[in-house]
C-alpha cells in the first residue's frame, strides 16, 4: 500500500455511431481509471462545437451525480478526468477538464502530468497579459495552444507548436470544435494509448479502459507524437522526438491497473516476474506468503509459484473509505488502522513473508509489520517489489520531499530495523528493468538512482507550487 500517488487519468472519445451515449461511455470509462485519482473528477462534452462541463471534488458517484450528467446532452466528442491531489492548490479552478473560449472558439483540455519549467511558461504569459484563473499546469497548456492558434491554420499545428514549448512529463487529451486529439511528451513518461468501441475512437491512460468499455485495443501513442481523430478518421504527427525515452517504472509497479498493458507490457506479468525475482534473490523459510493490498498481491502470488510457498491472504483492505473520510483531522495511526486489517485465521502462528510494491516514509511498512505480530504471526518478513525509493520525483508523481524518504538516509539494516521486521529486501535496479524487458521504450528509475531523464536542477514541488499560489 504504497504512500506514492500519481496525478491523475485522462479520456476522449469522439462519435461515430449516433446510437452510443457519449456521457454514459465517458462515465464508465472514468470508472475504470478511479485508481488514478480520487480527489476530484470531471467530464465535458462538445455537441457541434458548444461545450458544456461539469466537474467536482470525490470519487466518480460523488463528483459526477445523474442530474449533472443528464444536463450535459449529448455530442460528437467529450472528455473526462480523474485527478489526485498534488502539490497544486486543490481548489475547483484547478479540476479538469478545463473548458476555455479563444479566436477559433472553445477548447477543453486534461491532461495528466508535471511541467518543469511551468515557471518560466507561467512568467512568460503573465508578462503577455494572460489572466490566470488557476495554478495548475493544464492552463498553461491551454493558454499555449490558443496563443499557437492565431498563427496557424489548424488546430493539430497550433498543438504541435504549442508542446514544443514544454519540459516535463505529460500525456494530455483534448477537443476542439470538430477534433480529438491526443498528446504524449517527447520521452513516453507518461503513458497514453488508444482503441475502439465499435466504430468509435477512444485515447485513454490505460488499455483496461477498453476491456471495461467492451472495446479493442490498438496501440500506444507514441512518445512525441500528436494523434488526432475526426470525421475522415485518424492521423498521427510526431512533433518532436528525444534521443532518449523514459517511461516511469512505477507504472508497473504501482499507477497501472494489472488488466492493463502498457508500452508492450502485461502490468500482471510485470508484477508476478517481480515477485518471481524477489524469491530468487530473497528466499526465505515460511509458512505463507501474502500481499499488501492492492498492488503487493500479484508479486506475492509471483513469490508464491517460484519458491513453492503458499499464497495466503494476510491482510484486507477497506475499499469503502471515500474522500471524505480521508480528509478528517486524524494522525496517519488513526487512517492506517481504518484502511488495512490482519487476518488473524491465517496468519497467527505463522512464518509470514508479505510483499509490498514500495517503501516510502517507512510508516506505512512499519504499521504492516505491527499488524501481523498482533495477528499472531510468529516471524514478519517483508520484500518489497521495487528497489529502495531514494530521490523525490519531479515528473508528475506526488512523493514525500526526499530528507523523507527513509531509503534516501537509512541503510537496508536501518530500515529494517525501523519497521520491527524480521528481515527486509528490495529487488535491485538491474532486475526492476526485468520485469518488463518487453518494453517497447527505455524507462525512467530516478527515484531509484537519482539519474534524471531531463534537467530538474531547478525543479522542486514544493518552490514550484509556492510560487503558483504567490502569482
Amino acid at each position: 500500500m504504497s504512500e506514492l500517488h500519481d496525478e491523475c487519468g485522462v479520456f476522449g472519445i469522439f462519435k461515430n455511431n449516433d446510437e452510443l451515449d457519449i456521457v454514459e461511455e465517458t462515465y464508465l470509462a472514468l470508472y475504470a481509471l478511479q485508481h488514478r485519482g480520487q480527489i476530484g473528477a470531471g467530464i465535458a462534452v462538445n455537441d457541434n462545437g458548444h461545450m458544456k462541463y461539469y466537474k467536482d471534488f470525490g470519487m466518480i458517484p460523488e463528483a459526477l451525480p445523474e442530474a449533472e450528467l443528464a444536463r450535459l446532452g449529448n455530442g460528437k466528442i467529450a472528455l473526462g478526468h480523474v485527478k489526485y491531489s498534488s502539490g497544486e492548490t486543490v481548489d475547483r479552478a484547478n479540476l479538469a477538464p478545463l473548458v476555455m473560449r479563444y479566436i477559433k472558439g472553445q477548447l477543453a483540455l486534461c491532461m495528466n502530468g508535471a511541467l518543469t519549467n511551468y515557471p518560466e511558461l507561467h512568467d512568460e504569459l503573465k508578462h503577455g497579459a494572460a489572466i490566470f484563473q488557476s495554478n495548475g499546469d493544464t492552463e498553461i497548456i491551454a493558454y499555449l495552444i490558443a496563443r499557437a492558434r492565431i498563427d496557424h491554420p489548424s488546430i493539430e499545428d497550433a498543438v504541435c507548436t504549442a508542446v514544443k514549448k514544454l519540459k516535463g512529463a505529460y500525456a494530455a487529451v483534448l477537443m476542439s470544435p470538430s477534433k480529438l486529439i491526443g498528446v504524449r511528451d517527447p520521452m513516453g513518461i507518461r503513458p497514453l494509448c488508444y482503441g475502439k468501441i465499435g466504430d468509435n475512437y477512444v485515447i485513454a491512460s490505460e488499455s483496461c479502459v477498453f476491456d471495461s468499455l467492451g472495446g479493442e485495443f490498438i496501440r500506444d501513442i507514441k512518445p512525441g507524437e500528436v494523434l488526432v481523430i475526426d470525421d475522415e478518421g485518424v492521423h498521427s504527427y510526431l512533433y518532436q522526438q528525444s534521443d532518449k525515452t523514459a517511461l516511469c517504472m512505477f507504472e508497473y509497479v504501482y499507477f497501472s491497473r494489472p488488466d492493463s498493458i502498457v508500452d508492450g507490457v502485461s502490468v500482471i506479468k510485470a508484477r508476478q516476474r517481480a515477485g518471481r525475482i524477489l524469491a530468487q534473490l530473497h528466499p526465505i523459510e515460511a509458512d505463507i506468503v501474502c500481499g499488501v493490498p492492492d498492488c503487493g498481491i500479484e508479486s506475492a502470488i509471483g513469490y508464491s509459484m517460484e519458491s513453492g510457498i503458499r499464497y495466503a491472504t494476510g491482510l484486507i483492505k477497506n475499499k469503502y473509505i471515500g474522500r471524505a473520510f480521508n480528509n478528517r483531522k486524524k494522525n496517519e495511526e488513526y487512517l492506517m488502522r481504518i484502511k488495512l486489517n490482519a487476518l488473524k485465521y491465517n496468519v497467527e502462528g505463522k512464518k509470514v513473508i508479505v510483499i509490498d510494491d514500495s517503501i516510502l516514509k517507512g510508516k506505512t511498512s512499519k504499521h504492516i509489520v505491527e499488524l501481523l505480530r498482533q495477528a499472531g504471526a510468529k516471524e514478519v518478513h517483508m520484500l518489497i517489489a521495487s528497489p529502495p525509493f531514494k530521490n523525490s520525483c519531479y515528473l508528475a508523481s506526488d512523493t514525500t520531499p526526499q530528507e523523507n524518504l527513509i531509503a534516501s538516509n537509512h541503510t537496508e539494516e536501518q530500515i529494517c530495523q525501523y519497521i520491527k521486521a524480521d528481515s527486509l529486501g528490495f529487488l535491485t535496479v538491474e532486475s526492476m528493468r526485468e520485469i518488463a524487458k518487453e518494453c517497447n521504450i527505455d524507462m525512467c528509475d530516478a527515484c531509484f538512482t537519482g539519474h534524471y531523464p531531463l534537467d530538474v536542477s531547478d525543479t522542486s514541488r514544493e518552490d514550484k507550487y509556492s510560487q503558483k499560489i504567490k502569482d
